[in-house]
């Protein structure tokens, strides 16, 4: 090998040393992004479960209040036949399912109001 050539192969290895040292450094900026968005949404994520636990806490001591009380919670079930019920159809023992052609059915609205 030549002199000459092997001061270019060092230039070139230089400029590709270089390039990869640019690389580098944003590779850095972007993985310091990531972790400060990493911790902010473990804050988030740590905030929310509290939260979700307060509500939680809450819902359990106020079902237990309701359920000292003797008076029964009301439910999806029942909501899911309040919704049928306001869409036209039966939802007493007598008719359940059929649709209601002449306006409000008295065994529907009292089984709807028995809470």
């Amino acid at each position: 090998m030549e002199k000459k050539e092997i001061f270019s192969q060092v230039i070139h290895m230089e400029e590709r040393i270089g390039t990869f040292h640019d690389e580098l450094g944003e590779l850095k900026e972007q993985l310091a992004m990531l972790i400060e968005e990493n911790h902010a949404l473990a804050l988030e994520n740590q905030h929310l479960r509290k939260l979700l636990d307060e509500k939680d806490t809450s819902e359990q001591s106020s079902n237990k209040t309701q359920s000292s009380q003797g008076k029964p919670t009301v439910g999806e079930g029942h909501d899911n036949l309040a919704r049928l019920y306001h869409e036209g159809f039966h939802i007493c023992n007598m008719h359940y399912g059929s649709l209601r052609a002449e306006g409000d059915c008295l065994f529907c609205l009292s089984f709807l109001n028995q809470k």
